[in-house]
């Protein structure tokens, strides 16, 4: 018998209305992140969205799990290395598809207003910002 992910064991639909936007530990106060299915703090598939909104940056930052991000609204920016530099940034548009390896420093910016990502991958989420001074999880 086949045993069922997380959040996958009923046939059901997710409608835009029935995201649940929360802060996120590790995101700029403003920014917002919704548990669409499974459980990202476990092992195993989830699948989450993020939203930032126009003008907020994540700074230089890694994730140990691999990620498939899929742009759902906006232009997502995001820029590969171990420092912010807007030089670097790649704009993809709604429908975007972005492969992300884990381990692969990089940074986003909400350039021209709110984007939406989806976001694909094994738990446990994960998030390390290159500068401790970035993380919001160290102010307080």
């Amino acid at each position: 018998m086949r045993t069922h992910q997380p959040g996958q064991d009923v046939f059901r639909a997710i409608s835009p209305q029935d995201i649940a936007w929360r802060p996120f530990p590790a995101f700029p106060p403003a920014a917002r992140l919704a548990v669409v299915v499974g459980d990202p703090a476990q092992p195993g598939p989830y699948t989450v969205r993020v939203k930032l909104p126009g003008g907020e940056k994540l700074m230089p930052h890694r994730h140990e799990e691999d990620r498939v991000y899929t742009v759902i609204s906006g232009v997502f920016y995001i820029g590969r290395g171990e420092a912010f530099d807007e030089e670097k940034l790649e704009a993809h548009a709604p429908g975007s598809v972005v492969v992300l390896p884990g381990g692969t420093p990089h940074f986003h910016w909400a350039k021209s207003g709110e984007y939406i990502t989806q976001v694909t991958a094994l738990g446990p989420i994960t998030l390390e910002y290159l500068d401790p001074h970035d993380d919001p999880r160290n102010k307080g």
